[in-house]
This record gives C-alpha cells, sequence and structure tokens, in this order.
C-alpha cells in the first residue's frame, strides 16, 4: 500500500492516506476533509461520510485534490541512508 503524502493545492495545505483502489481519506490543514475516490481520469466523487456511496456533486475542490494526487511522484529514498 502507498504510504500517506502531502500535496499543495491552491496554497492549502492536504494529507492525502490512499485506502484501497482509487480512494484516498482527505486530511485539510489538519482536519478531515473527507474521502475522495477516483471515477474517470478528470472527474474524482466525494464520498457520503456516512453511507461512503458517491456523491456526484459538481465539485472543483475535489477534482483539483485528485490532479494532485494523479500528477503526485512519490520522492525517492536514497538506499545508501540504509547502509550508513
Amino acid at each position: 500500500m502507498q504510504d500517506p503524502f502531502d500535496i499543495l493545492v491552491n496554497g492549502i495545505v492536504y494529507s492525502v492516506f490512499p485506502e484501497e483502489d482509487n480512494v484516498y481519506t482527505i486530511f485539510k490543514a489538519g482536519a478531515e476533509f473527507g474521502k475522495i475516490e477516483k471515477d474517470t481520469d478528470n472527474v474524482w466523487l466525494k464520498l457520503n461520510p456516512e453511507t461512503e456511496i458517491p456523491m456526484f456533486d459538481n465539485d472543483t475542490e475535489v477534482d483539483a485534490i485528485g490532479q494532485a494526487i494523479t500528477n503526485y511522484v512519490p520522492e525517492e529514498e536514497d538506499e545508501d541512508e540504509e547502509f550508513e
């Protein structure tokens, strides 16, 4: 499973915690924002906090977070550090 990571969207730091396939729990500036799920390459859906059923709203913030997740490239760990 992928490790949690931070992304920056419109000057706001979001912490991303990967869950099951294409589902992520998001924290916005330290507070839980909710879960989002990838629908298509450009469309992401926020999940209902009680039922976890996708909500089909046109939410530009969720789409921007999803795009940043798609564009995220994990930093490579320096393997030499393990042997020092």
